[in-house]
């Protein structure tokens, strides 16, 4: 027997889609005949993911998509909409080609009999293990409407985050790459023009001036290599990151640098809140959910010591203790998660929590720019300025001489 998905129309001419079992396509145009149906056109359905070409072979969909879906299907169950007809709803809306096919299939595994946990887990490239784990437990704990509101809140805030570590690296990283360009344009045509032009004069070229010439005639000489150096090192370092020792040593870094640590805290701190507090309301035990939870920390050297804090509470620590134990977050979050382990109110306690670290983020956001804008600005004008003394500083002795 195979499964089909076909194409027919009824006696009123409708067109009409579906997937069906039959021994081949001649047992599915009879078995459809017998409903009033004449196939048009069928093909082998695997259930398979779709192809995951055209998302540069990620297989994943983007964080907006998944927020609107999340918060499309919740207000849809919140309207007592069966699922299978939420899903029918929702692979026909506009989302990308790829993520309409997933849904296609998830639908149709949940039109066999399938409940959507087990047709999620299908496409594990697709959708995160905490976004599965949350729609596991929302259907054994019924509470499926209540996790899908959560998880479009959560999955809203994180994005709203991310934009403002974006909003807030960008600036800097357009000064650094403006002072880079104006000393290129500066020792490639500036430079030659005015040498050229003193040479002429038979000026002394001494110090500093000597100095950027030197640097002037090297760009010169060698921007091919040097450009092609770029490009190599840039192809290695993106490769080192391809690997896991690479992602490891980058996650390591972004929490010990000092400018980026308090930021990086935050913003796993944050995460772990409002990802923490979530499983918990929604029925997950402490130890089930500290697997879950990982997932969601996104820095693979806090995620390791993460783990051996969890290692360390199923052996009979207090939640507090591994926490302080392997110094994972900020005395705040450990004097909030004490309060709700005494209180036996942990998930309320982290829920309530969630706002402060939500601004914590913004605030060591403004700081870091508010510490790097500054510096950046300093060493631009420094480069710039000594680009000029030793660019003018000829002239000026032509001027002194003229003048005497």
């Amino acid at each position: 027997m195979q499964k089909y998905k076909y194409v027919a129309v009824n006696l009123q001419k409708q067109k009409i889609k579906g997937t069906f079992i039959a021994k081949d396509e001649k047992d599915l145009a009879a078995q459809l005949a017998k409903q009033s149906l004449y196939l048009v056109s069928a093909k082998n359905y695997s259930g398979n993911t779709p192809s995951a070409f055209f998302t540069l072979g990620t297989g994943k969909v983007s964080l907006k998509e998944l927020t609107s879906f999340c918060r499309q299907f919740a207000i849809m169950l919140n309207t007592h909409i069966p699922i299978l007809d939420c899903l029918d709803i929702l692979k026909n809306q506009q989302y990308s080609a790829y993520f309409r096919g997933i849904l296609e299939v998830i639908y149709e595994d949940v039109k066999s009999g399938i409940v959507m946990s087990e047709a999620l887990n299908k496409h594990k490239k697709v959708f995160p293990d905490f976004f599965r784990s949350m729609v596991y437990v929302g259907e054994q704990s019924g509470k499926l409407e209540a996790v899908f509101v959560a998880l479009a809140d959560y999955y809203e805030t994180d994005s709203n985050i991310k934009k403002k570590m974006k909003g807030a690296m960008s600036y800097p990283i357009m000064l650094m790459g403006m002072a880079v360009g104006i000393v290129i344009i500066m020792l490639a045509f500036v430079i030659p023009t005015f040498r050229d032009t003193l040479s002429k004069l038979e000026v002394e070229i001494t110090g500093i001036t000597a100095v950027i010439y030197g640097m002037s005639d090297f760009l010169l000489a060698n921007w091919l290599y040097m450009l092609a150096g770029v490009v190599v090192i840039g192809l290695i370092i993106f490769a080192v990151l391809q690997t896991e020792k690479g992602k490891y040593a980058f996650d390591f870094l972004k929490v010990k640098i000092p400018f980026l640590k308090t930021v990086q805290i935050n913003m796993i701190t944050a995460r772990f809140a409002r990802g923490f507090a979530l499983l918990l309301s929604s029925g997950m035990d402490l130890t089930e959910a500290m697997d879950s939870i990982e997932v969601v920390i996104g820095n693979r050297y806090v995620k390791r010591r993460f783990h051996a804090a969890a290692e360390s509470v199923r052996q009979g620590m207090s939640l507090t203790n591994a926490f302080e134990t392997y110094k994972l977050f900020p005395s705040m979050m450990n004097q909030m998660i004490t309060v709700g382990e005494k209180t036996n109110s942990l998930d309320e306690v982290l829920s309530r929590s969630c706002s402060f670290f939500d601004s914590q983020v913004e605030t060591s956001l403004n700081s870091l720019t508010s510490k790097i804008q500054p510096v950046m600005l300093v060493i631009i004008g420094a480069v710039i300025g000594t680009m000029f003394i030793g660019v003018y500083s000829p002239m000026l002795s032509i001027m002194n001489g003229l003048g005497a």
